[in-house]
Order: C-alpha cells, then structure tokens, then sequence
C-alpha cells in the first residue's frame, strides 16, 4: 500500500495515521476534511502528508474513514463509488448496524472492511491525537466474510503491525455489547457531570471539592457531542435497554439507602468488586 486517504484526522484518524507512518516511510497520508482549518493543522503536526479531496480517492490503495457515525452513513457509498477496484475502505465508527447495512448491496461491498478500534480518550481534534494509542488494544472487525481475503489481509496486518488483538462479530452482537461497556459510560459520565453542575452552581466549590475519583469518573463527560449524538441515535434500542437496566439498579440502592439496608449495600458493592479481576490488564 502506498497512498492511504484518511477521511477524519482527529483522534482516531489522526493516531492510526500515526503508527501506520512509523512503521512504513514509504507510505504517503492523504488527509480529507470537511474544514481546511483541520487539514492545516494536521499538516503542521505531521499527521498527514498532503490535502485531499474526494475527487483524489481514484488513485487509494487505502482509505480509512473516523469521522462521526452518522456522516459515515451517508457518505460511505460515495466513497466506495470513488475508489479503484485495488482499493480497500475501513472505517471506525462506534456502531456497525447501520453502516454496514449502508452498503450491503453496493457493487463495491467487497472492498469495505467495518471495524472499531476500542480505543480513544476524551480529546477530540487533530491535537488529541498521539502515538502508540493502539498498542494492546481490540479492533473489533464485522462481516470479515463479505471482504475481499487479499484486501482485507493487507489492512489487518497494518493493524496488527500497530499492536492491536483482531476480534470478529456480526454487527448486531457488537452493536449490543458496546452500549453496555462504553456507550452507557459515556451517558453516566455526562449525566454525573450535569448533575453536580447544577446542583454546584458555584464552579469553585465542584474544583476544590473534586479528587480523583470524580475527575476519573466524569473524564468521559469531555468526550464531543458531535460524535456521540449520532452514536446514541443510531443504537437507540440498545441504549434504552441498558439504561432501563442501569436505572433499575441505581432505584434499588435508592431504595436500600432509604430503608437503611447498610448490610444489603454493602452485599451489592462486594459483589460487584470481582470486576477488578475481569478488568485486569486493562489501561
């Protein structure tokens, strides 16, 4: 592969491009956005290696796409449209239903690859990102079946070069597991912030106040707008079952906290405590 076209150089964009970079020279990063602010501070920082448009996709043997899930959608087709037949597209999105089923009857099916690196932080941006942001972590590839085995050996293997573990799922699987490990994260997070900020009208009383485990538990409430509204919309199903869940949980400590069950909380939070053991190795 020797041009890759990055659709969206921010965080996830911005660190694939990267790794992939360091660890091959020869390859040139195109970068493609909609705001040229972006693609010259990209530039600046070293992130890619020329401007693009749409128009240049006929010459990708690579096209990476991490922008916003929604925009994903709709011009996800247009892409495959532009690249040469060699080509491989890949994108990044946070849900995979809904892209997938975007281009499951498109002539060019077979040169798309859905993946999610589970990977990030709360920064978005072209500054966000940074080097080695992949290294131990999961890529969660869909419908491997449906990709070209040449195309899609070539762009897993730039992926695992960068130090990521490959896992397969069907779109729906993923789409399920992933509103309870990160999507309802970032609902909590966002709620726990919006009720401390409205509770704590005085800023400087939240800032004095706070330790560590608010400013680790709330971390995620930094996390852009932009790209978690259309994440939420598109899992909506998952997202309310989980958040029927978490909120049923969160009512029986309410109710254990007003009945005076000390010993049934503390049951509650022991029996909770074994998540240290699953999380092991996780940073």
């Amino acid at each position: 592969m020797k041009n890759i076209y990055a659709i969206g150089i921010g965080l996830i964009g911005g660190s694939l491009a990267i790794d992939i970079k360091n660890n091959n020279p020869d390859i040139i990063i195109h970068g493609i956005s909609r705001k040229d602010a972006t693609l010259n501070k990209a530039l600046e920082l070293g992130l890619i290696d020329k401007k693009a448009t749409l128009e240049d996709l006929k010459h990708a043997d690579l096209v990476i796409v991490s922008i916003p899930v929604d925009a994903t959608v709709k011009l996800l087709p247009t892409i495959l449209d532009k690249i040469p037949d060699t080509a491989l597209v890949v994108d990044a999105g946070s849900t995979k239903a809904d892209i997938c089923r975007a281009v499951e009857n498109h002539p060019k099916r077979r040169n798309f690859l859905a993946m999610h690196p589970i990977a990030g932080t709360e920064h978005s941006g072209p500054t966000a990102a940074i080097s080695g942001l992949f290294k131990g972590k999961t890529n969660i590839v869909c419908e491997v079946e449906k990709t070209t085995f040449k195309l899609q050996e070539k762009a897993l293997k730039l992926f695992t070069d960068i130090g990521m573990r490959i896992r397969y799922m069907n779109p729906e699987e993923h789409d399920k597991h992933i509103a309870y490990v990160s999507h309802l994260s970032h609902i909590s997070a966002f709620m726990l912030g919006k009720t401390v900020i409205d509770k704590e009208k005085n800023e400087r009383d939240i800032f004095d106040m706070a330790g560590s485990g608010f400013a680790s538990t709330v971390r995620l409430a930094k996390s852009s707008p932009e790209m978690w509204t259309p994440i939420f919309k598109q899992n909506k199903a998952n997202v309310v079952e989980t958040l029927e869940e978490y909120i049923a949980n969160l009512t029986t400590f309410k109710e254990l906290m007003k009945a005076d069950d000390y010993e049934a909380i503390f049951k509650e939070m022991e029996s909770t405590n074994y998540i240290k053991e699953i999380l092991k190795g996780i940073h």
